[in-house]
Formats: structure tokens, C-alpha cells, sequence
């Protein structure tokens, strides 16, 4: 009952996202979907910036807090639905695996874009991967948040909290509308180890394809599972050290390796 005020905005955000419904903007090309859950995202953000204000910091840490929570939930309830499909996604677990090294796509438009903006090491943390949970305990491990790569994980990890559910939403639709891509390999390619991300895209493909809602749903969270088991492994062991080669392969070896806690 402490965060009665936090529940009570939650609750008239709610409302509100749900009373807009979702919002279809045909475009010449296809179209975009825009989800309730987009425009609670905004409005909460909204909220937290002046003239508003009505959410403070000790609001705005609480709800971080929260989150995990209420994903959970999300969680229990889409695998329920992977269960009726476990003969397809049995039948696709080559493509499901393979997908995975898809994540080390990051690295490459990342470092060099990164270093063309001017970032020093700073790259190698915010390009090795999209930045969730797991990849900044990594980074904290490795380096240490108050390092050069620690800046450039928790930049991306700002980022992707703000605005990452609302851009992968997005570009879910317009490819589900003017690319080639099956609805499945877009779920799938949803499942980058984010639960709200992979919901985004998923609510949005369903929006687009009704009918292939149950497989859409299975995919986008065995995919997501799937990178939440090997995601990290995959930064240690493949994304981490290629994002390290990449930088000096562009910058030379001017500059040492980076070190924890600057020792």
C-alpha cells in the first residue's frame, strides 16, 4: 500500500492506452501499428518530465522494482501457450538456434557507427550486445560500470528502457507490411532477450496476422527463453571479444584494453 500513488497512475495510464485501443497509420508502403501499451509507455514518460512532473525518482525506482514482477506474470502466461506447440517448435529448434547469432549483428553496424560518432571505448560496452540486465552484470564484472565500456552499456541500457519497446514495435511493423520476412522469423527475431520487447512485437505481429497469433506468441518466447539461457555466453564468448577486435582493428592498438576499476 505504500506505492498506492505509483498503482493509481499505473491504473488511469491503463485506462487510458485502453480506451485509445490500437492505432493503425496506413502508410504507401504498408503501415504502422501502434499498440496500447506504446501509448502508456509514452504517457508514463511523460509524467516524469517537467511541466508534469507528477512522478518522482522515488516513483520512478519503485516501478523499475516492479517491473520484473509483473513480467513474470507476463512470462507464466505466454507458456501456456508454448505448450499446444512443442511438435513445431520442436520441428523448428535448428532455426530457433541458429537465429541466436543474429544478436551479434549489433557488433557490426554498432562499433563501427559507434566510432564514427566519436565514442572511444565506450563502444565496445553499448555495441556487444542490446544492452539488458544480464550484459550489464557482465560489462560490471569485466570492466566495471565506472569504466569507459561500463558508460556505454548503461547509456544503451537508458536507451532501451525508454525507447527500445516503442522503436522494436515500430519496426516490427513496417517489415511485417513491405518485407519479404515470414510473421514467424519476425517473432523470432523478437526474442533478443527482452520480455517487454519481445510483447511489443509480438502484440503487433498479432494485430497484423489474427490468425497465426498462437504460433506468433510461441515463437517470440521460446526465442526469447532461448536468449535469455545463451545470451550471455554468447556476449562472453563470441560478441564481447569480436566488439574488443573490431575496435582495434579501427582504431589500431593505440589505446590499452580496458581494465576493471581502471587497474
Amino acid at each position: 500500500m505504500k506505492n498506492y500513488k505509483l498503482h493509481l497512475l499505473v491504473l488511469i495510464l491503463v485506462i487510458i492506452a485502453e480506451f485509445i485501443g490500437t492505432v493503425t497509420i496506413p502508410l504507401g508502403f504498408g503501415s504502422i501499428i501502434l499498440l496500447p501499451m506504446l501509448f502508456a509507455m509514452v504517457f508514463g514518460l511523460l509524467l516524469t518530465m517537467k511541466p508534469l512532473r507528477i512522478a518522482n525518482e522515488k516513483d520512478m525506482k519503485d516501478a523499475g522494482s516492479l517491473v520484473s514482477i509483473t513480467l513474470l506474470l507476463l512470462m507464466a502466461k505466454y507458456g501456456t501457450n508454448i505448450g499446444p506447440t512443442i511438435p513445431d517448435l520442436i520441428a523448428s529448434s535448428p532455426a530457433l538456434i541458429l537465429q541466436e547469432f543474429g544478436n551479434i549483428g549489433t557488433v557490426f553496424l554498432g562499433v563501427p557507427l559507434g566510432l564514427a560518432l566519436g565514442m572511444g571505448r565506450e563502444v565496445i560496452g553499448a555495441a556487444h550486445s542490446i544492452g539488458r540486465e544480464p550484459n550489464v552484470a557482465l560489462i560490471a564484472d569485466k570492466y566495471g560500470l565506472d569504466s569507459p565500456e561500463g558508460e556505454g552499456v548503461l547509456g544503451v541500457y537508458i536507451v532501451g528502457t525508454v525507447l527500445g519497446t516503442i522503436l522494436i514495435s515500430l519496426l516490427a511493423s513496417i517489415l511485417a507490411t513491405v518485407s519479404p520476412l515470414h510473421p514467424y522469423s519476425l517473432a523470432m527475431a523478437a526474442g533478443v532477450g527482452s520480455a517487454s520487447m519481445m510483447t511489443a512485437v509480438v502484440g503487433t505481429l498479432a494485430e497484423l496476422f489474427p490468425d497465426m497469433t498462437e504460433m506468433l506468441t510461441s515463437y517470440g518466447t521460446a526465442s526469447n527463453v532461448l536468449s535469455g539461457l545463451d545470451g550471455v555466453y554468447m556476449s562472453l564468448f563470441i560478441s564481447l571479444p569480436l566488439s574488443e577486435w573490431m575496435y582495434r582493428k579501427f582504431r589500431g592498438n593505440k589505446e590499452s584494453r580496458g581494465v576493471k576499476n581502471g587497474k
